[in-house]
């Protein structure tokens, strides 16, 4: 065991550094660090990718998700390896930032754990708004880039954007 010896009024340097190292390495394993669940996606590990193959005369066929979507157990393990989630909870569901009726892909970078349980933004919320920004592409309203583009910057703020019901 590493314990760190500090004389009486003795703290220097290098041993706050080291008891400020233990200190968040203690609060990072005993709490999660996403208690609740990511809202948001961490751009670092999930950027959102999109299919350069997805038209709009193609996400707006019928069943046009059908085809494409694959998702391997596997892939989703990873992903909550990534994110330091247990995968064995049943609150969460693996996502894509950027939703297949959108164009996005099955790649890893565009896949995160979504909690069910956030309040008010949760993975309910998120299908609102996915359902949402297909409709607006594929009757003209917006373009797929722009719907690409708002639901991976920041989907609460398209959410609000987009009127959301």
């Amino acid at each position: 065991r590493f314990c760190p010896t500090i004389k009486s009024g003795a703290m220097n340097k290098n041993n706050l550094k080291i008891l400020l190292f233990l200190a968040l390495g203690i609060s990072l394993f005993s709490t999660n660090v996403f208690a609740n669940g990511p809202i948001r996606p961490l751009t670092s590990i999930t950027p959102g990718v999109v299919d350069p193959n997805a038209t709009i005369e193609k996400i707006c066929t019928p069943g046009y998700t059908d085809t494409v979507r694959h998702v391997t157990q596997k892939m989703k393990d990873d992903v909550f390896y990534n994110y330091g989630i247990n995968p064995n909870q049943d609150k969460y569901e693996i996502d894509h930032l950027i939703s297949l009726e959108l164009g996005g892909t099955n790649e890893p970078q565009n896949l995160w754990p979504q909690s069910y349980c956030g309040n008010p933004y949760n993975a309910h919320v998120k299908d609102k708004l996915e359902n949402k920004l297909h409709v607006l592409v594929c009757n003209g309203s917006i373009t797929l880039d722009e719907a690409q583009k708002a639901i991976s910057t920041d989907w609460i703020k398209a959410y609000t954007k987009y009127g959301v019901k």
